[in-house]
């Protein structure tokens, strides 16, 4: 035991000063000083000889423990072993607390050797081979149980994705497509009739035909009734309520016209011509609506047995990503079970 002043005592303890070869040693140091002192023991590495012929195995921690006299005891521990058979002195062991070296008492270990009869060696068994060690169901049954599970569950992933790619695909895009507003597609169509100069030519059956379905799809678009369907006095009279009485006399000569080259081979004059073709466009310019949606939301029509596929698809996605993340889940815990087993 080594003494430095009031505050600090510094002790080295062995718990066996005799040994076998190959046997350990615990040397105990024990510094006791005031609370928070600032302690450094002795270091080694891992087969370290701390005289040759006695190396070190391990070091424990630093434990502590508060004293009567309010003093504070820290102790840490070196486990020894030897290989020779021999009586080796352990010097002092050097202490610094708060900077100031303390040593302790010198130590001795005796290390005895083994006898071995090299007379008869017939007396000696051979080394045995490596042994398992003992298999316990409780252990293991955890991770074989969840591990069944899993492939279960990778099994079905992979039924039901062979199901999704082996099923038709129903497309459930949403078309948006733009379009021309009525008045604009009418006006398109008069300005094809004017380029292909159907006004001048001899035969008018043709001219006031296309003229007067642009003008029925016009209205269809427009307001909403079955234009194509409905004679040119039917027409009129629907429009009576909501058109003036002058853009409906105009379309009134216009259709009566075109009545008259398509049923009574009736000849017109290139003038009239002309001027039913901006009576036409008048009537488009006064009727029209400006700000009508120029796109159309097109969505995809479905059967019920679309629907029921939809659905049925939807869940089987869903089923799929589940059992994956459980599997994955399950997968990690397994691992994380055996590398406690094994440890």
């Amino acid at each position: 035991m080594a003494r430095g002043n009031a505050q600090v005592m510094v002790e080295a303890r062995i718990d066996s000063v005799q040994i076998m070869m190959g046997d350990q040693a615990h040397l105990t140091l024990t510094v006791v000083a005031k609370e928070g002192a600032d302690i450094v023991f002795p270091m080694y590495k891992p087969t370290e000889q701390i005289v040759p012929g006695v190396e070190v195995l391990d070091i424990s921690e630093v434990a502590t423990r508060d004293t009567a006299d309010n003093l504070v005891q820290y102790s840490r521990r070196y486990t020894l072993t030897s290989f020779d058979g021999s009586n080796y002195y352990l010097p002092p062991m050097t202490v610094k607390v708060d900077g100031k070296k303390y040593n302790t008492k010198n130590l001795a270990l005796k290390v005895i050797d083994v006898d071995v009869d090299t007379l008869h060696y017939e007396k000696f068994f051979p080394a045995k081979d490596v042994q398992d060690n003992p298999f316990l169901w409780a252990e293991w049954a955890l991770a074989f149980w969840l591990s069944v599970i899993v492939v279960l569950l990778m099994s079905g992933v992979i039924y039901l994705y062979s199901r999704l790619r082996q099923g038709k695909t129903i497309n459930l895009k949403v078309k948006i497509v733009k379009r021309l507003m009525p008045h604009q597609k009418a006006l398109k169509e008069i300005n094809e009739i004017k380029a292909e100069n159907m006004v001048h030519q001899e035969d008018q059956k043709e001219y006031y035909t296309r003229l007067t379905d642009t003008l029925r799809r016009y209205m269809e678009e427009r307001y909403g009734f079955n234009a194509m369907e409905m004679t040119s006095s039917e027409i009129i009279a629907r429009l009576t309520a909501e058109q003036d009485a002058k853009a409906l006399e105009e379309l009134r000569m216009l259709f009566n016209t075109a009545d008259l080259v398509k049923f009574a081979k009736y000849s017109t004059l290139i003038n009239e011509n002309d001027m039913n073709l901006v009576n036409a466009i008048e009537f488009i310019n006064r009727t029209k609506i400006e700000n009508m949606p120029t796109e159309q939301v097109i969505k995809p029509e479905l059967t019920a047995e679309d629907e029921r596929k939809v659905k049925e698809r939807k869940i089987m996605k869903i089923a799929i990503w589940s059992m994956t993340a459980v599997a994955v889940i399950l997968t990690a815990y397994i691992i994380y079970n055996v590398y406690g087993i094994c440890q």
